[in-house]
């Protein structure tokens, strides 16, 4: 076999490492000249090429002058850390991305304090270098500080700089233009040590990523630490503890050979494999021979610091958009997801009707029901809520975020007047590229819910915010809110242009002329910070005498569209997101006003 290397790639969102992939892969012979390949070939899930971020793993192969270098695309968004963590597990080094104008962000320190952590030498590659506002010298000081603060050792403090574009396909170990990516595959090779593992004891490996195939079925992804197993050979799985799982026949064994997966027939060590036909076997656990008793160790995976409560959909309208209704059928989708991704939490309520998902952010819970809801689900989603825990000595603690703002001067005022508001604390505030100004925050998480919208309303769409889980602290206190109320529909039917029209003034409206709306259902904010109901439905009064107008000469101010992540943010405790295949409609969660009532005088 040829020589190894292992390496991750691990940066901000949007710092240019999927696009560099592509020209690795481009440069190293992995695809014929004639083939056509598509832009961001790592990225091959619908919503990771629709939002343009990376979201799961993925591992890829390519030969460079006689090396194998199995390259690990990793996600650049903090909510998807649970994915870099564990496939940190399974390399031997890192190259780490940074944007040659903005610097370090707060996803890069998270992953590098990882990588750090588990000993990894890190590669240092300066992306877009050919950007205008590019301060390449600043960043390289950034990046060294940033090491410096993680307690970096003399020997990853000593790492070797590349000068890099990614979209034009190649690196320079100087500043200086360059022609291809040769540089970057020489400073792997000279940087990054070859997998230590030890070929004569019995086979082993360690699960890191679990994915599904219509074909194949459940494929485990892992480095082999030990030894080698070829097809038809028995083995067996334990957990973390050493207790066996299941004992079986090794049916398909998979390398990579760029983004496809090849059979092989024998999996050797320092490689990097996928197994399929194993059933029980889950990330974390050890795929070893029937001889071996200890367990290969696992990184712990931080916890969750949010939580969804998701049920079956049970508006007037469900049923109609969706052929996945039931809770058991919501149920096992979850158990899949949870099984899958160590990140997720499932809690099933005593009756089973409701499902508590616990996770990293937003974002992540976002993706999840945008996920199921394209394969045909119909779901209820409540507002998000943190997860408290308690301390040794019974205190109440709360997760805390460092926030990075990017934002013009003339905005910085009433964002932090904002965030200090939200309990948030100003750690330090300092000039950013693009004449702007970077503010850090360490705000509570609960905080931030809803904060997206306002910030971006307040900086005019000109600002940047990054948020990264920084620890758990003592409770802050209560967090005023400050929403203005909603406007519900007191009718069933469609909503009429003349109606709408007449609402113009109560507020902002969510929904279009002739959208099928319920009694209950949210249609628009309300200018005040109080809930009122307003019927949508109400049609013009016919008479005999001729109109000089019509319907359909009314213009109306074009109804706010919101993401599901702002619309998860916006809702309060009271109300649920309905979600369909076609649809996703806000609503109260007692649709009936005396209901309401009666649930607020409880309150």
């Amino acid at each position: 076999m040829s020589e190894i290397r292992n390496i991750a790639i691990i940066a901000h969102v949007d710092h240019g490492k999927t696009t560099l992939v592509d020209n690795m892969l481009k440069q190293s012979g992995t695809f014929r000249d004639n083939q056509d390949v598509m832009d961001r070939i790592m990225d091959c899930n619908d919503i990771e090429r629709e939002r343009g971020i990376t979201i799961l793993a993925k591992c890829t192969s390519m030969n460079y002058e006689g090396i194998k270098y199995n390259i690990i695309d990793t996600p650049g968004h903090a909510d998807f850390g649970g994915e870099v963590e564990r496939v940190l597990s399974m390399v031997d080094g890192v190259i780490v991305l940074v944007d040659a104008s903005e610097g370090p962000m707060p996803q890069t320190k998270f992953v590098v304090s990882k990588a750090l952590a588990l000993g990894l030498n890190p590669i240092v590659v300066i992306n877009k270098v050919e950007r205008a506002d590019s301060r390449i010298d600043e960043v390289l000081d950034e990046v060294f500080d940033l090491f410096f603060s993680l307690d970096a050792t003399e020997e990853q403090l000593n790492f070797p700089v590349l000068y890099a574009s990614g979209r034009s396909g190649w690196a320079q170990t100087s500043n200086t233009t360059g022609t291809d990516l040769k540089p970057m595959f020489e400073v792997m090779k000279k940087h990054v040590k070859a997998p230590k593992v030890d070929k004569t004891a019995p086979f082993s490996m360690l699960a890191s990523i679990l994915t599904a195939d219509s074909y194949l079925g459940r494929i485990l992804i892992g480095k082999v630490y030990s030894g080698s197993a070829k097809v038809g050979d028995t083995i067996k799985s334990i957990d973390l503890n050493g207790k066996l799982i299941e004992t079986t026949k090794l049916t398909k064994l998979f390398g990579f050979k760029g983004i496809e997966k090849i059979p092989i027939e024998v999996a050797e060590a320092g490689d990097i494999v996928a197994v399929a036909g194993i059933e029980k076997t889950s990330v974390a656990d050890t795929i070893c021979d029937v001889k071996v008793e200890n367990p290969i160790p696992s990184t712990p995976i931080d916890p969750p610091t949010m939580a969804i409560n998701i049920s079956v959909n049970n508006s007037p309208l469900a049923g109609l958009e969706g052929s996945k209704v039931t809770s058991r059928m919501i149920l096992a989708r979850l158990e899949k997801e949870a099984e899958s991704n160590i990140t997720i939490t499932l809690t099933v309520s005593e009756g089973g009707e409701n499902f508590e998902i616990g996770g990293r952010g937003e974002l992540q819970l976002g993706v999840l029901i945008e996920t199921m809801r394209r394969e045909g689900f119909e779901l209820s989603v409540s507002r998000p809520r943190v997860l408290f825990k308690k301390d040794e000595s019974g205190k109440t603690l709360e997760p805390i975020e460092e926030v990075v703002i990017d934002v013009d001067e003339s905005h910085s005022g009433v964002v932090i007047e904002k965030l200090s508001l939200r309990k948030g604390d100003l750690k330090e505030m300092k000039p950013s590229s693009g004449g702007k100004v970077r503010l850090i925050f360490h705000a509570p998480s609960r905080g931030l819910i809803g904060y997206q919208n306002e910030f971006r309303n307040d900086t005019r769409g000109t600002g940047t915010i990054n948020r990264v889980f920084h620890e758990y602290q003592e409770f802050k206190g209560e967090i005023i809110s400050r929403r203005n109320g909603v406007l519900i529909s007191n009718s069933n039917g469609e909503t009429s242009a003349y109606a709408l029209w007449n609402l113009e003034d109560r507020g902002i409206m969510f929904v279009p002329p002739k959208t099928k709306v319920y009694e209950g259902m949210i249609i628009g904010e309300h200018n005040r910070d109080n809930d009122l109901e307003v019927n949508p439905v109400k049609g013009k009064q016919l008479t005999n005498v001729r109109a000089s107008g019509s319907d359909e000469n009314i213009k109306l101010t074009p109804h706010k569209v919101a993401t599901l992540e702002e619309i998860l943010s916006y809702i309060k405790d009271d109300e649920l997101i309905e979600v369909t295949p076609k649809s996703i409609r806000l609503r109260k969660m007692f649709l009936c006003p005396n209901e309401r009532k009666r649930a607020s005088k409880k309150q």
